[in-house]
């Protein structure tokens, strides 16, 4: 690729992150959906605590909308995803190590609420379908968790 291709390449690859985030926490699931591959892999397995739950391996754009809207459903949540190592790996494919931090806040009674803040990484792959980047693979693993009660 052209050193232009591959700057245009790693900025609609970070613009597309950027919206996988924004759409989560606004909770647009339909265009979240658009932003896979039909057939990516979701792994959230080592972020769920080590690797053997198998409903934290999610394949298919929609059922990985399904899966984010099923975790995060009746929660406020703001991520936020920084410092992108993107590799252009062909035309049409690439990797990405993303560092994460996200927030997710369950409602309490009595107005107190309880509070996840967790630390970590996403690691991805992405295709260029069509003209158009999509995420082929994600993978989190988290470094720290903390829980309070705010």
């Amino acid at each position: 690729m052209e050193p232009l291709e591959r700057l245009l390449a790693i900025e609609e690859i970070g613009r597309l992150k950027a919206r996988y985030f924004r759409l989560l926490d606004t909770r647009q699931w339909g265009e979240l959906e658009t932003l896979f591959a039909a057939d990516a892999v979701f792994d959230m397995r080592e972020a769920a605590g080590g690797g053997s739950d198998e409903r934290a391996l999610v394949v298919g754009a929609s059922a990985i909308a399904a899966f984010v809207r099923g975790a995060v459903d009746g929660l406020v949540t703001v991520h936020h995803g920084h410092m992108p190592e993107i590799e252009l790996l062909a035309p049409t494919r690439a990797r990405a190590t993303w560092a994460m931090e996200d927030l997710l806040r369950w409602p309490g009674e009595a107005g107190i609420a309880r509070t996840l803040r967790g630390y970590g990484h996403y690691r991805d792959t992405y295709t260029r379908i069509e003209g158009r980047w999509v995420i082929q693979s994600s993978a989190l693993s988290r470094l720290l968790v903390d829980f309070s009660p705010v």
